[in-house]
């Protein structure tokens, strides 16, 4: 039997063991962080995960399902004491729903988002932090969720009242929108057909939120960080949206324009952004892949000051990807939850467990760990928008400057081609579901041209809060360059770019100089392009033409080369939406079409669209002395510059006809209001074109002087 010295004297040279392997071999002991003084109680939320693995997707319905919901059931909204880990419930709710809470500048209340118990839709709500005062601020058919309070009393969320869904998937999405303090005087900041997600506010009073597009590129890389004035003018890109968190992109196989890309998937979903006070950086979730249930991900710390496109830039702190929520309490140190848990974290990836649901349902997860102190108001942005307009101004100095316009010479664009991305009015499928084959996925309007002076500027008018993206045209009319992105301006907003995809670290040359020459004169007015629609598709434009010149040597009774370009039968792409057979040997078999081939975006100078596409050889009389008319000609190169679709309108989708619509596309409609309740298909007529227009200008910014005149000529 040993003796306590004995006992001693091994303790002893056990701690001396371990402290030469942890120090010894030059290894220091990780710190544990410390947390501030400051930082005593901390407000989260608690709820289940959803059943849908999207990062997106947790509000609303499926669109072929309605009664099957998007959202998990039960939440609770919590105080946690961090010096005793006792725990004040402010809310629950077990068949409700909780998420996104915020507290006050003035830290004595929680801004947050509630589904009340057998109700469907999320409202945004305030409480005291003593769990007194429960007020409702938004209330309708919609779901208003990640609320954030803005630096001038108002509030920023994004919300359903946008009424469209995610055109690669099968729930609605959300938009940024912005209410006074008391929820009144809702109105959109966006145009996206897409979707937004977890705005949050910079020291300098712009919204940082995640914007998810994809205008003729891969729906699963670009989902990254842009900037906003709390007026929803000035939106920028902050981080990110030139390529898939800075990957180029890499081709697998190319075969003419027939080409496949093998790294589309390898991208991240940038979410939960929130500025680290004090240091110009921010912190977010980089959640991998397509973006993961509730934002999983890494927590990673970007620096700004090297632009959007910088990818060192982005610093991983931490090896785990299961993190979420990050929220910066000290210039190196983070809340962050993970399953059950609220973690600290330092930067060098350090953490330290602060607390674990206990006592409640073992489904339920902590969410959204917010400190309880005042803080700092931020700058107050100087507003720019005039709601007495219903258009803003575009100022382009020099169209030729840009990160990929090689060989492009000066005086060479002529003119821009304005094009539109139209959201859809539902969605059933992954996929693109009969609007085309491996290219755009949204509708596009085009709605004319604007000039280009021969110092490659421009100043013109643009309809205010509409998705617009541009082409530039040479004497030709032809494609030059094609922009794979979207530019919303608000009513009287002026705003001005550099060039083509210039750096973002470049500054503007003044805008008043003498050699801006379209500065001295008037905006130019979009001019429309006569003898055309403004959406034109294959079904409905394009195969009259074919049939018209090609289909005697490749129909049916005739085919060369093996080529059949009639309208034998239909085939469905990626979804139950149905395309010609025609469509499909051109665009997938031949090549004959130069689109975004759902990859990246930035293509170099002539390789998308009208100048790119082999389709443009074979009608200008080089091909067996095939030569369509003027009007043909331009109606198919206005049709490969929009985006060459393969039906023009969303009521294809989900295996529909023009004629016969899915059964989704008119309980939809009959849900904006845009068909009478009391609409019976096969009784009653359809023009599902001028109802899909109908639904588009449900949309279109109308200021309240036009609405007057409007209401009162209507009374008349």
């Amino acid at each position: 039997m040993r003796d306590s010295s004995t006992c001693g004297r091994l303790a002893e040279i056990l701690v001396l063991i371990l402290s030469i392997l942890i120090h010894g071999g030059g290894l220091a002991a990780p710190a544990s962080p410390v947390l501030p003084e400051d930082v005593q109680e901390v407000i989260y939320a608690t709820r289940p995960y959803g059943p849908d693995n999207h990062y997106y997707a947790n509000f609303g319905y499926y669109c072929q399902e309605p009664g099957k919901k998007a959202y998990p059931q039960g939440g609770r909204l919590c105080r946690l004491d961090l010096r005793t880990g006792k725990v004040i419930s402010l809310l629950d709710d077990p068949t409700g729903g909780v998420r996104d809470p915020q507290l006050h500048y003035d830290g004595d209340k929680v801004l947050f988002s509630y589904r009340k118990g057998g109700s469907e839709h999320y409202h945004l709500y305030e409480i005291n932090i003593d769990g007194s005062g429960l007020k409702q601020l938004t209330d309708g058919p919609y779901d208003d969720v990640e609320p954030t309070y803005l630096p001038d009393d108002g509030i920023a969320f994004c919300s359903t009242r946008c009424n469209r869904w995610v055109m690669c998937w099968k729930v609605p999405v959300a938009i940024l929108y912005r209410c006074d303090p008391g929820g009144k005087n809702i109105r959109a900041l966006s145009s996206n057909a897409v979707t937004e997600n977890t705005p949050s506010v910079l020291p300098d009073g712009r919204i940082l939120y995640t914007r998810w597009e994809y205008v003729e590129r891969s729906q699963l890389c670009y989902h990254h960080l842009w900037t906003v004035n709390p007026d929803g003018t000035g939106q920028m890109t902050y981080y990110g949206n030139m390529f898939p968190y800075g990957m180029n992109q890499s081709i697998a196989r190319q075969s003419g324009n027939l080409v496949d890309y093998k790294n589309v998937p390898g991208a991240v979903a940038m979410l939960d952004a929130k500025p680290i006070p004090g240091t110009g950086r921010v912190v977010a979730i980089f959640s991998p892949g397509h973006g993961r249930k509730e934002h999983q991900g890494y927590v990673t710390v970007i620096d700004p000051r090297k632009g959007p496109d910088d990818p060192p830039s982005a610093r991983r702190i931490h090896s785990d990807g299961g993190w979420r929520d990050p929220y910066s309490v000290a210039p190196d140190r983070f809340l962050v939850a993970r399953e059950r848990e609220l973690h600290l974290m330092d930067e060098q990836g350090n953490t330290r467990l602060l607390h674990r649901l206990t006592g409640v349902r073992p489904d339920m997860r902590l969410h959204e760990p917010v400190p309880v102190r005042a803080r700092a108001r931020e700058g107050n942005p100087v507003k720019r928008i005039e709601t007495s307009e219903e258009t803003g101004r575009m100022i382009l100095a020099d169209v030729t400057i840009g990160r990929n316009m090689e060989g492009v010479q000066a005086g060479e664009i002529k003119k821009l081609l304005v094009l539109e991305q139209l959201p859809g009015p539902f969605h059933v499928s992954p996929g693109f579901d009969g609007i085309s084959l491996w290219g755009a996925f949204t509708l596009m309007r085009i709605i004319g041209t604007v000039p280009v002076e021969p110092d490659g500027s421009a100043y013109f008018e643009v309809p205010a809060m509409r998705s617009v993206f541009f082409v530039a045209l040479d004497e030709n009319d032809l494609s030059m360059k094609k922009m794979q992105s979207f530019v919303t301006v608000q009513p009287g907003e002026v705003l001005s770019c550099v060039g083509c995809h210039e750096p973002r670290t470049m500054a503007p040359p003044s805008l008043n100089q003498p050699s801006l020459l379209a500065v001295s004169r008037p905006p130019s007015k979009i001019e429309p392009i006569p003898d055309v629609p403004q959406i034109i598709d294959f079904r409905r434009h394009v195969q009259p033409v074919l049939d018209r010149h090609c289909v005697e040597c490749h129909g049916r009774e005739r085919s060369d080369g093996n080529l059949r370009i009639d309208a034998a039968r239909s085939v469905t792409s990626h979804g139950s939406g149905r395309v010609l057979s025609s469509y499909v040997e051109l665009v997938k078999r031949l090549g004959e079409i130069a689109d975004g081939r759902n990859a990246h975006g930035n293509r170099a100078p002539r390789t998308m669209g009208s100048s790119a596409a082999k389709l443009m050889q074979r009608i200008d009389g080089s091909h067996y002395d095939v030569k369509v008319s003027p009007r043909e000609h331009k109606l198919i190169r206005l049709w490969l510059d929009s985006g060459a679709v393969a039906n023009g309108t969303y009521a294809i989708m989900d295996g529909g006809t023009p004629e016969r619509p899915s059964p989704n596309y008119i309980r939809e409609m009959k849900r904006y209001g845009v068909l009478p309740e009391d609409f019976e298909l096969g009784r009653d007529p359809i023009d599902v074109y001028a109802l899909d227009e109908a639904y588009w200008r449900t949309f279109w910014y109308r200021s309240r002087v036009a609405g007057q005149e409007a209401a009162l000529k209507a009374g008349k």
